[in-house]
């Protein structure tokens, strides 16, 4: 009990010292902190403490993946997989492809030309997904033919299920990098059940602008504009941007997509000084690229972006350098969110805002003074019981207490978790978890001392005995915080953070920590009774 090794000593002071530097910018104003990150090595973790939503106010907004243009999606895909096919294989169908709400269909009347298509075009309906076993999961699509040449493509329940649930990921993915650039700190992206998506900004007041990020599709496509007399089925009128109620007749077939760019800054046009779009394609991208304007010299190559034509600039050579630019009478502004966009990727679906809150930072600042008062109340409440029970060996469990709370809010730093308003409530209970423990071990010694044992005794005896209890206990209360982190959502996981924190700095500082300072005073003091 009393051979408590130096290098031990020191290992605890050091991690106190530096858990006390890791809270500091927490503790300063925004200019004290500003400067002291100025002056800071880059390496240090010097950032303060990042506030949810519900501290420090923000943006909320929950949005809907629109089932019907998924559907449409995949019918879209398909039609163009269909014609590719047929283009490739060289066959001859009647009356072109059409399309039907849940399906396209189209006629090969000659039997063998049917009998030699159908096996490429039965292999566009892949299988919807395929689990962990490998095996693949039903057909985004059935096909069935008739005697007379027709050929239908149905999507299926389980297609349009499978394409739903990778709509909501590719989502959240794409709304993360959005937000992310626009500067804001820690937002909480989430799925909420199996269609929609939950959005918070904290620290963000404008939801008009968060709108305009997370509304727009941003789906860029490169377009031929279409000749007089092309096939109309080829064909489809799409608006102007800068001729309202204007249409032009625009290829169906996409050229180049906008998936390939690799990158996207605002800037300003060197002749005219209006703000453009420059963007980047990668290597495939720029290669199709500057075969088509190689092949294409002298046509209109459409910018289409939701459905809209930004611009559609006459191809005077071939643009074989991989980068372009985007012009159509931006604002400053606006150049700067379509590049925010373009970068950040376009949404697979478009999504519908059901819901949208703004939560002040009045509500957010009562809130963290209603955490205080209770956190202030709470240890005061646990630490004058401690000290009116155990005396000396309550301040040892006082002082424990108090570097148990610094680690756990250096904990919240180095994580870069979000302390949320449960996450204070987490917090709070675990000031009383954490002198449990020493409750534990004291009631140990103090029954050991009352049998008759020696000081050292009583005291190794105490801290052996109540070890595997209290390793007992914290073992099931972090599994309880690991399933609700893993399991639960938002505020939950906020509680969750704070809580399996404050269970794996019990163990150092309910335990370790009070164990040295007994030791030290044992062999400073040399008592010949026991003060408890």
């Amino acid at each position: 009990m009393l051979r408590f090794a130096t290098w031990k000593i020191v290992s605890i002071v050091m991690m106190t010292v530096i858990a006390l530097l890791l809270i500091v910018p927490s503790l300063l104003g925004p200019q004290s902190r500003a400067a002291l990150m100025a002056h800071a090595p880059s390496f240090l973790p010097i950032r303060p403490i990042v506030l949810g939503l519900d501290l420090q106010g923000g943006s909320h907004v929950l949005l809907e993946v629109d089932g019907q243009s998924v559907v449409k999606t995949l019918i879209d895909n398909l039609r163009d997989s269909v014609r590719r096919t047929l283009r490739e294989e060289k066959a001859s169908i009647s009356g072109g492809i059409g399309v039907q709400p849940r399906g396209v269909q189209l006629r090969i009347p000659d039997a063998a030309e049917r009998e030699r298509i159908m096996p490429k075009l039965r292999a566009l309906t892949a299988p919807a997904s395929a689990g962990i076993s490998g095996v693949a999961g039903a057909p985004v699509f059935d096909v069935t033919e008739t005697a007379d040449g027709l050929i239908q493509f149905t999507v299926t329940e389980a297609g349009i299920k499978a394409k739903m649930r990778r709509a909501v990921e590719q989502s959240i993915e794409v709304l993360r990098r959005r937000v992310d650039a626009l500067g804001t700190t820690e937002p909480n992206i989430q799925r909420q059940g199996d269609d929609r998506v939950l959005v918070e900004v904290p620290g963000l007041q404008d939801t008009g602008k968060l709108k305009e990020i997370l509304g727009t599709t941003a789906k860029l496509e490169f377009r031929l504009v279409s000749d007089t007399g092309a096939v109309p089925a080829e064909t489809e009128m799409l608006e102007e941007v800068d001729r309202p109620g204007s249409k032009l007749p625009v290829q169906k077939r996409v050229m180049v997509q906008g998936e390939d760019l690799t990158d996207a800054q605002p800037g300003f046009d060197s002749r005219t000084q209006e703000p453009v779009v420059n963007f980047r394609f990668n290597i495939r991208g720029g290669q199709r690229f500057g075969e088509v304007t190689s092949e294409n010299v002298g046509r209109p190559f459409a910018i289409v972006l939701d459905g809209k034509v930004i611009s559609a600039p006459r191809i005077l050579g071939p643009i074989t350098g991989g980068s372009g630019q985007i012009s159509g009478h931006f604002t400053v502004e606006s150049a700067n969110n379509l590049a925010i966009l373009l970068r950040a990727g376009a949404l697979p679906a478009k999504l519908t805002i059901v819901e949208e809150r703004t939560v002040g930072p009045g509500l957010g600042q009562d809130s963290i003074d209603a955490g205080k008062r209770a956190a202030y109340v709470g240890a005061a409440l646990v630490a004058f019981y401690m000290l009116i029970t155990y005396g000396i060996f309550g301040v040892f469990a006082n002082i424990a207490l108090f570097v148990h709370i610094a680690f756990i809010f250096a904990g919240l730093v180095l994580l870069g978790a979000t302390l949320t308003l449960p996450g204070i409530a987490g917090i709070v209970f675990t000031i009383g978890m954490a002198v449990d423990s020493n409750v534990l071990i004291y009631e140990r010694i103090r029954e050991e001392s009352h049998a008759g044992r020696s000081i050292v005794s009583s005291l190794d005896a105490g801290f052996k005995r109540a070890f595997a209890t209290i390793v007992d206990s914290n073992v099931t209360m972090f599994v309880a915080a690991a399933i609700l982190y893993f399991i639960g959502s938002g505020p939950v996981r906020g509680f969750a953070v704070s809580l399996a924190l404050g269970i794996l700095t019990t163990i150092v500082t309910a335990v370790t920590m009070t164990r040295m300072m007994i030791t030290l005073w044992y062999r400073t003091k040399r008592p010949v009774k026991l003060p408890i």
